[in-house]
């Protein structure tokens, strides 16, 4: 299956578009459509922001919204369009996203490249 996608929105018409900074495995994207289904949320974007969080100094903020923010970059991958904005991108880059589920819980797993530590209980890092 191809996901490869290319981001749109902050590229000038005169230069290429760049790769996404976050790929999501298939059993992320099915998540986020089961959630858009669930709630009504067709038409949302899935944003992913890198916010001031926890004891590490940065989170993940994950949420569909309806409308991005202006300079967002958005793209598309198998039918979910994701949107983040250039900042938060830089931190991102190279990030894979899963979806795992387990006895204890579920939730979306980060794997970014740019995260030079963690937290203990993994929901906030430090470059």
């Amino acid at each position: 299956m191809d996901t490869s996608t290319a981001v749109t929105g902050s590229t000038p018409a005169s230069q290429p578009a760049t790769a996404a900074p976050v790929v999501l495995t298939a059993a992320a994207i099915a998540q986020v459509k089961t959630v858009i289904q669930a709630q009504g949320f067709q038409g949302y974007f899935f944003s992913i922001r890198v916010v001031p969080s926890g004891c590490s100094g940065l989170g993940y903020d994950l949420n569909l919204v309806k409308e991005t923010k202006a300079g967002d970059q958005t793209w598309e991958q198998d039918g979910v369009t994701i949107a983040t904005d250039a900042l938060s991108a830089q931190y991102l880059s190279g990030t894979h996203i899963d979806y795992v589920t387990s006895i204890t819980g579920a939730g979306f797993k980060f794997e970014n490249p740019n995260a030079k530590s963690s937290c203990g209980c993994g929901t906030s890092f430090t470059t």
